[in-house]
């Protein structure tokens, strides 16, 4: 059974930090573009980042560059969002997802598979 489950998730203060993490079962993540969406109360689904395995590439929303850093270790079949310097705004629930192509569409609908999502809170 195909599955994705993050973890890492929390309440942090702002200009903290937090790992996220998105472990893979059932398959291997070495072939596919990963994905971190968030997605706050009332708002739509956004990409926050996608790390494609085949070019290596990886790709960062504007809000978020400089702060954030997708990683994979292959071996492990997980991918990690390091968060830095967090912000009030980044408060969401935070998921995984899978695209098969390997392209890091922008489309949330192109995405084929998600996790359950974890939940991030920037509070003071």
């Amino acid at each position: 059974q195909l599955q994705l489950v993050e973890s890492g998730g929390g309440l942090v203060q702002p200009g903290g930090s937090l790992r996220l993490s998105c472990a893979a079962s059932g398959f291997t993540l070495d072939y596919y573009a990963i994905g971190w969406f968030r997605q706050a109360p009332g708002k739509e689904r956004e990409g926050v980042s996608c790390s494609s395995s085949s070019s290596g590439s990886t790709n960062y929303a504007d809000s978020v560059k400089g702060r954030f850093t997708i990683s994979r270790d292959n071996a492990k079949n997980t991918v990690y969002l390091q968060m830095n310097s967090l912000k009030s705004e980044d408060t969401a629930v935070y998921y995984c997802a899978v695209e098969t192509g390997d392209s890091c569409p922008v489309a949330v609908d192109e995405y084929d598979y998600w996790g359950q999502g974890t939940q991030v809170t920037v509070s003071s």
